[in-house]
């Protein structure tokens, strides 16, 4: 069995079947930010206590990352690049976030359409871990 870990500790729970992003709720004002921070954006208030997002959401802005980001960009170039999809997902008019797309084919995004959090390999250590990021993938419904 190969050996994963996350991109980052305290980003999304982990290991999970059904992963929530980490993000931090202001207990004076209400702010919910993410990722976590220790001083509210809005109040300045440091009453800031953990709290899971929702891990379904709408996707509210889109586009198609064709070429390698720079630095500090850590994932495969090259012949090994593959284009992938940014957007914005509104998880349940709470907070914004930017993340990966599991889909990186704009015909196929809608804006409000509803995504889900999954966790995807991003790329493997010197030592073979498989290094794991979160990304939204679109919701599918089956009809029977």
């Amino acid at each position: 069995m190969s050996r994963q870990r996350p991109i980052a500790d305290g980003v999304f729970t982990w290991p999970d079947d059904e992963p929530r992003l980490i993000g931090s709720k202001c207990g004076d004002c209400g702010m919910v930010t993410f990722p976590t921070q220790t001083s509210c954006p809005r109040c300045g208030s440091t009453a800031m206590e953990e709290h899971l997002l929702a891990r379904r959401g709408t996707l509210w802005a889109w586009t198609t990352q064709s070429f390698p980001p720079p630095p500090p960009y850590a994932g495969p170039s090259g012949a090994d690049f593959v284009p992938f999809g940014v957007g914005y997902v509104d998880l349940g008019g709470e907070i914004k976030v930017e993340s990966r797309l599991t889909e990186n084919d704009p015909d196929k995004l809608a804006h409000g359409m509803e995504l889900e959090l999954v966790v995807v390999p991003f790329s493997t250590d010197e030592d073979g871990t498989e290094v794991m990021t979160f990304a939204f993938r679109p919701v599918t419904t089956s009809t029977t």
